[in-house]
């Protein structure tokens, strides 16, 4: 059975096809619902209305393109006149701020990262696991991650791998002892406090 279709122009060709074989066969369908005629029309007011829109998106990107056109010029002069003003009150805010405008904020110097929160082991296998861990909320933006681990109450952490993401994939970890791992963000400013401990055996 023949599925009615979706897309405009195959409903349009259909209606065409439609209204050509309703006319070329009327002692096969000598009263359609909708005349042959009746349909002709119709499609003729879809084909219309279609070129309308067509038309108008047209006008549209016409349009959206000299809008464009004058919002990149309109930026470059109130830039322009902004490095002007800046110059001129040299750089002071108050006097800035009569134009809308204030001065260059001071370059703050990059903080260490705070710590790392919530580290969960999230999937274990043989001698692999999958850490997941929340980013800080204060101190700077960290750079990268440092995943730290040590055998359960065995001397100092070692750094064992370093992560971009707040989660990381270890494989070929020792089996059979308590490990503890944590984290550490880090940046150029510095490393930030170890995250919670967790420790598991594979």
């Amino acid at each position: 059975m023949a599925r009615f279709p979706k897309r405009e122009a195959d409903i349009a060709e259909l209606a065409n096809l439609m209204a050509a074989g309703l006319a070329d066969n009327t002692e096969l369908y000598p009263n359609p619902p909708i005349a042959p005629a009746e349909l002709a029309e119709t499609l003729s007011q879809y084909h219309g209305a279609r070129d309308a829109v067509v038309a108008a998106a047209a006008a549209y990107d016409a349009a959206v393109t000299a809008k464009n056109e004058v919002l990149a010029r309109l930026i470059g002069q109130v830039k322009s006149d902004i490095k002007y003003a800046e110059n001129t009150a040299g750089g002071q805010s108050e006097k800035l701020k009569t134009l809308g405008w204030d001065g260059r904020k001071a370059k703050t110097a990059l903080a260490p990262p705070g710590q790392c929160r919530q580290l969960e082991v999230a999937r274990q296998g043989d001698s692999w696991l999958l850490l997941k861990w929340k980013s800080p909320v204060a101190g700077g933006k960290p750079a990268a991650y440092m995943v730290m681990r040590r055998q359960r109450d065995n001397g100092s952490f070692q750094e064992v791998a370093t992560a971009m993401d707040t989660q990381i994939n270890l494989v070929e970890q020792p089996r059979g002892l308590e490990l503890e791992y944590h984290i550490r963000a880090i940046n150029k400013a510095g490393q930030g406090q170890p995250s919670n401990t967790e420790m598991v055996v594979l």
